[in-house]
């Protein structure tokens, strides 16, 4: 694809990017190609993925001609409400309609967040490695192998996919990455949740540096009445670059959020329900934490154009 960058949609800045020369992007799509690659292998040992993957597939598909083209709010969100409501239907869904439906909104706006996310070199595909990477892992040791599998193909591909993304990136992930890989983080999440490998909370809290950046942020854009779907750099990752910090220090600084995370993700399985809100509630605190030191910087001259 880098040999051939030139006949790639190419990501020109403007004046909401964090790049400074045109990048190809649409690299997800050697991502979806590996992990594809990998399901095919083991397909047999990793029974039922299809349902699960084959509707990931087509919004990747999609999402190179939104790359190529440029497509309506309306026409993608359709797509993927489709694409949800696919994968709930066949993963049995969770009881009653009202469940059915929060499910499809929560696989929609984990779709669309993670595309929101999509904005720094290394960032998004570092959250599909340790991701996936903790699904993977946490299924595994459940004896959940399908879905082990699957999410391990992912993680793979994602870490094949930093060695050109990382800083400084030759190549972005685009729509065609992130918009599968947030569809797929939630539908694995919920699907592991149904198969009784971990509890709800669980794959909240191993991709809670991007929920609770895309959230917090889209819910302080909708009191300003603002438009959330127009493109900005006001996620916290953005302000971080914004006020100095490099692409990859900003990077590695979420890899480490990610993988304490993952870690704590996987020491509440098993646990008792007490335990797990008592976690949420520390994560949170945290989380709080964190954004206010943010916050406060920016405040004190740190907001730059």
């Amino acid at each position: 694809m880098l040999r051939y960058s030139h006949a790639l949609p190419m990501d020109e800045p403007n004046h909401r990017s964090l790049h400074a020369a045109p990048v190809p992007r649409s690299g997800g799509i050697g991502i979806m190609a590996g992990a594809s690659l990998g399901w095919a292998i083991l397909a047999h040992d990793a029974g039922g993925i299809a349902l699960l993957v084959l509707p990931a597939l087509g919004l990747c598909a999609f999402s190179l001609l939104d790359d190529v083209r440029g497509l309506s709010v309306i026409w993608r969100l359709v797509v993927q409400l489709l694409a949800a409501a696919f994968a709930v239907l066949n993963l049995g869904g969770p009881a009653g309609i009202p469940g059915a439906l929060l499910a499809v909104l929560a696989i929609t706006w984990m779709t669309n967040l993670f595309n929101f996310m999509d904005g720094a070199n290394g960032l998004a595909g570092g959250m599909a490695l340790f991701g996936f990477g903790f699904y993977a892992l946490a299924a595994y040791l459940a004896g959940a192998t399908g879905l082990a599998l699957t999410a391990a193909c992912l993680a793979s591909a994602a870490a094949g996919f930093l060695l050109f993304n990382f800083d400084p990136a030759r190549i972005f992930m685009g729509d065609a990455g992130s918009i599968p890989l947030g569809f797929l983080a939630a539908v694995l999440g919920l699907a592991g949740w149904m198969k009784g490998c971990w509890p709800l909370l669980f794959p909240v809290l191993v991709f809670s540096p991007f929920i609770v950046d895309a959230s917090v942020t889209l819910a302080r854009r909708l009191l300003r009445r603002e438009k959330v779907w127009h493109a900005h750099r006001e996620h916290y990752y953005q302000r971080l670059i914004r006020m100095g910090r490099s692409h990859r220090k900003t990077a590695l600084a979420e890899y480490a959020l990610m993988l304490a995370c993952g870690l704590a993700g996987l020491s509440l399985l098993g646990r008792s329900g007490t335990s797990q809100l008592l976690a949420a509630l520390a994560c949170l605190g945290a989380y709080a934490l964190i954004m206010f030191r943010i916050d406060a910087a920016w405040r004190h001259g740190g907001n730059r154009p």
